[in-house]
């Protein structure tokens, strides 16, 4: 049966020779898995591959049973064309590295339009951000945690959790005051942080997701992120 439903494109592999798995969040159903035949090949039309790019916003049109664990594609477009995310070097660091994150921690029976939803806006603020997206990455982690049902109430919970847990995190006025605005305050609100303190608190909320998320593993863009970012 035909579903009409949004996504966002996470990753693809390969399959067979010209095909590729794409895994995508959909509103309607979730974490999915998707064949999409003929996309790897220099025939192939509008350059279709790039749809599948991290963060990448889809329309589309799917063919949905729930006793299978891949899906096929009936139609597929972008809602809304990239400028700048794919193409700056920190942006596209960044779409790595919440890709990756989500790859890791979304499942796939859970859909949820609430947080489709905050993932959508958060996508289209990172697209359209000119300044102040240096802690995205940040701020974006410390949100989402919330809907996977272990965010903090504060910077003070934030570091007990993790002292409790044996994390060295000694936080000092600048970092508790950024906490505590990424926390709050809407995504993008203007945050002050240094090249150090920025690096010491994104290790300390990775190790956060570690407490909480078992499976978590290696996060293997973490050392680009730095290099780029800091």
């Amino acid at each position: 049966m035909l579903h009409k439903t949004r996504g966002i494109a996470l990753s693809y592999i390969r399959y067979r020779e010209t095909s590729i798995i794409a895994r995508i969040y959909t509103e309607e159903f979730g974490l999915q898995s998707y064949i999409v035949n003929s996309v790897r090949t220099a025939r192939s039309k509008n350059n279709r591959i790039a749809l599948f790019q991290p963060l990448t916003l889809l329309e589309m049109v799917v063919y949905n049973k729930p006793d299978r664990d891949l899906h096929r594609l009936s139609e597929i477009k972008t809602s809304a064309p990239f400028q700048s995310l794919p193409f700056e070097v920190s942006k596209s660091t960044i779409a790595m590295f919440v890709t990756e994150f989500l790859n890791k921690v979304l499942k796939e029976e859970a859909s949820s339009p609430v947080l489709f939803r905050f993932l959508v806006e958060s996508v289209l603020f990172l697209e359209e951000a000119r300044l102040n997206y240096e802690n995205f990455h940040i701020a974006f982690l410390l949100k989402l945690s919330f809907f996977l049902g272990f965010g903090p109430e504060s910077a003070r919970e934030f570091e007990s959790q993790l002292r409790e847990n044996a994390y060295p995190f000694l936080p000092d006025n600048e970092m508790d005051t950024a906490l505590n605005i990424m926390l709050r305050q809407p995504l993008g609100t203007p945050v002050k942080l240094s090249r150090a303190a920025r690096n010491e608190l994104l290790d300390a909320l990775v190790a956060y997701y570690h407490i909480h998320i078992d499976s978590l593993g290696e996060v293997k863009s973490l050392p680009v992120l730095r290099e780029v970012l800091g």
